[in-house]
């Protein structure tokens, strides 16, 4: 799908020199990767606290099925 952006160039020229990108599109897919992954770990790091867990629950145990 070609899409049109209006990128500030310094920060694409700069971004693939810090990720020894080849290309314009190389950099960006890879940074639209790692912002989908970040903001992907925060939605799991806001769950810290609010999942209850079975106190009974032996983990251990399940580690040692054959």
């Amino acid at each position: 799908m070609a899409t049109n952006l209006a990128i500030d160039e310094k920060l694409l020229e700069e971004a693939k020199a810090i990720g020894k990108h080849r290309t314009k599109k190389a950099a960006v897919t890879e940074a639209l990767q790692e912002y989908i992954q970040r903001r992907r770990q925060m939605e799991i790091i806001q769950l810290f606290g609010r999942i209850d867990y079975d106190p009974a629950y032996d983990y251990k145990k399940e580690r040692n099925r054959a």
